[in-house]
């Protein structure tokens, strides 16, 4: 996926985000296995500045849109905390509203990466949505390639995603 630099530009380590994810951070928080977590953050990159991503948002760390602050250079532990945040709340999406807890971890984590990267808005009455609440992985996991549009325009970066998604949720079933 292509990105609009703002500042700088400095880039980060994925592995090294995860590392602190892992060992600091979530305490067992985090339900996303370490491929949906590489998926994620290979996907989005990791910039210490601040970008202006494919939809226009203002964007920093691994793909963090909340409280994004023009000029301001994260460090690692910041940009960890904010990823962490966010996969929380793409976990509670998956949950709340695809039976999560129902899930392998490969398919929980493939539909968290799409969280993460559509919005919890878009998919909670997708068709995605109804068949895992129906139990219908293997159907849900097919739905993965019609993600691939941003503002109407087919992009190359989330044919590539939605690729990875489908087969690790396919992993799962």
């Amino acid at each position: 996926m292509s990105k609009v630099k703002i500042a700088g530009g400095a880039v980060c380590s994925v592995a090294a985000i995860i590392a602190i994810i892992a060992i600091i951070l979530s305490n067992g928080q985090v339900r996303t296995n370490d491929r949906g977590l590489e998926l994620i953050g290979n996907a989005e990159s990791c910039l210490r500045d601040q970008y202006v991503c494919p939809a226009g948002v203002l964007t920093d760390g691994i793909g963090n849109t909340h409280g994004v602050k023009a000029g301001t250079r994260k460090i690692d532990a910041q940009i960890a905390a904010d990823w962490e945040k966010n996969i929380l709340q793409a976990e509670k999406c998956v949950n709340t509203y695809a039976a999560g807890a129902r899930l392998s971890d490969n398919t929980f984590s493939a539909v968290t990466s799409l969280i993460f990267n559509v919005g919890r808005g878009a998919m909670q009455k997708s068709t995605l949505f109804w068949m895992l609440r129906q139990g219908k992985e293997a159907d849900a996991c097919q739905q993965f390639p019609r993600w691939v549009y941003a503002d109407g325009v087919k992009l190359p970066g989330l044919v590539t995603r939605r690729s990875k998604e489908k087969a690790l949720c396919l992993d799962g079933v």
